[in-house]
């Protein structure tokens, strides 16, 4: 059963606000918690308990798949393992994303690596989000890894958000693109506190024509800690792009290292990275609204981070 904490966690990191249509694994303090297949998306459990293979058909169109889990027991801590066989032609979207309840003074974790293999022609949206409740002391950690094999002419956008909440996380996203494959990754974030947060990328173009964006926008307050890395390797005629656009508040640090490899002459690599503080014209045009300075700059950054 789902109790209030849990469909709480559930509704700020799926949407879900009720059973959703199609496919869905739900994972609750370590347990599945609900699961529904469809004629063309199954979803199968490890035979080790670890996590769960989905198999998307070839030429699924229009469909989608809820993987969420949720945390609300103080000192749980758990390693998920999920793939995802996308078929050839399939055009699918994926929504994942965890949400932690610490009440005590246990650290709570969840950790995750999810492999996603993504057929020929075939289209994936996956996004996932990370949120944080509780009074507790105990720190709730986060630290996914992503790993992406995509085959010729195969397109994937990977949207993740993390917002509130999460005092430790650090995540890994590496990606092989065939020809043809044309991957974009955007990465919303926001620390506060003493929270950290790492995020890694490592693109790899292998084949002709590929490409990739790698954007991050993100927003440190307090004294919270940020580094963004970004690897983009060119390993044919391809074209890439990385860029980290972040805001620094109070006594915040961040740290943005893009990383650009060409391994062939017609490999088109750009990067951009740009820290700076919220101008000051910025709050004083929205004060003469009528908001208040502490309004004013919540309004910046939640637009700076839509």
């Amino acid at each position: 059963m789902i109790d209030e904490i849990q469909k709480t966690l559930l509704a700020q990191v799926a949407d879900l606000h009720q059973v959703p249509e199609g496919a869905y694994n739900i994972r609750a303090n370590g347990k599945m918690a609900g699961r529904n297949t469809t004629a063309n998306i199954d979803i199968v459990s490890k035979e080790d308990g670890s996590g769960i293979d989905i198999f998307i058909k070839p030429g699924t169109k229009r469909e989608s798949v809820h993987i969420p889990v949720v945390l609300s027991e103080a000192g749980l801590t758990e390693m998920v393992y999920n793939d995802f066989h996308i078929g050839e032609g399939a055009d699918v979207v994926i929504i994942a994303g965890c949400g932690i309840h610490s009440c005590g003074d246990q650290s709570s974790e969840h950790s995750g690596l999810h492999r996603f293999f993504v057929g020929k022609n075939a289209r994936v949206r996956y996004v996932e989000k990370h949120y944080g409740s509780g009074e507790g002391r105990g720190e709730r950690i986060m630290n996914p890894q992503t790993q992406i094999t995509m085959e010729e002419n195969s397109y994937m956008e990977l949207e993740t958000t993390q917002i509130k909440g999460i005092d430790s996380t650090d995540r890994s996203t590496k990606a092989e693109l065939a020809a043809g494959a044309k991957l974009i990754i955007r990465e919303r974030l926001l620390t506060h506190g003493a929270q950290k947060a790492v995020s890694r990328f490592e693109v790899s173009l292998n084949g002709v024509d590929s490409s990739a964006n790698v954007i991050s926008r993100s927003v440190a307050k307090e004294s919270s800690e940020q580094t963004f890395i970004s690897r983009i390797n060119g390993n044919a005629r391809c074209a890439g792009h990385t860029e980290c656009d972040a805001i620094i508040m109070d006594q915040a640090r961040i740290s943005a290292v893009p990383e650009l490899t060409a391994n062939d002459p017609d490999a088109a690599l750009i990067h951009e990275a740009a820290i700076g503080k919220i101008a000051g014209e910025q709050i004083i045009k929205l004060m003469t609204l009528g908001l208040t300075e502490e309004e004013a700059e919540a309004q910046i950054v939640n637009g700076f981070l839509k």
